[in-house]
């Protein structure tokens, strides 16, 4: 019994997992040990597949899982931002935007919730593509630090591209959030 049991919170412990990775992602990033931070940003997306995987394979879905995995996604993505800003490696503007989009969507769910009008944030397409451009840019960066490649020309196109799906999907989050707390 005590066996399924573990088993069953599973992927919620592989999610507590990837939260302790994320202040190692940020002191490997302030000692700017560009490999080590690369590696534990690596292990962290693959502890995000696993316990997807589990998840949906063994019927391991839960409430708090859901949460937790929101959670740490968002930790893990603002920290490695708001981290290679810090140490000058990204314009502090894109941390900013990313930052400021999540604080906005949830000060609004805040909101909802104290006004008894609870919204239920479901992933738009935008917003999938704002996530898959984050990561990826954070990861190329980080590659690009661990291995010594230049940033080059692709990076200003890439900042752009991050920050134009960030404010258009944090966009359509809040018009989401407002038709629903003005019905």
């Amino acid at each position: 019994m005590a066996t399924s049991r573990l088993f069953a919170s599973l992927p919620n412990l592989i999610t507590l997992g990837r939260l302790v990775l994320v202040p190692v992602a940020i002191a490997m990033i302030a000692e700017q040990s560009w490999q080590n931070a690369l590696i534990v940003f690596l292990l962290a997306g693959l502890s995000d597949a696993i316990d997807g995987f589990l998840a949906r394979t063994f019927n391991l879905h839960s409430e708090l899982g859901a949460y937790l995995d929101a959670l740490a996604d968002k930790a893990l993505l603002i920290s490695i931002y708001v981290a290679l800003a810090i140490v000058g490696v990204l314009p502090a503007m894109i941390a900013i935007i990313v930052v400021s989009r999540d604080l906005m969507i949830m000060g609004a769910v805040v909101v909802s919730w104290v006004m008894h009008k609870p919204v239920q944030i479901r992933p738009l397409l935008v917003s999938k593509l704002n996530t898959t451009a984050q990561i990826v840019f954070a990861g190329l960066v980080l590659a690009a630090k661990a291995f010594g490649w230049s940033l080059g020309m692709w990076f200003g196109g890439a900042v752009v591209i991050v920050a134009a799906l960030t404010v258009i999907s944090g966009a359509a989050y809040l018009a989401q959030w407002f038709r629903h707390m003005s019905a």
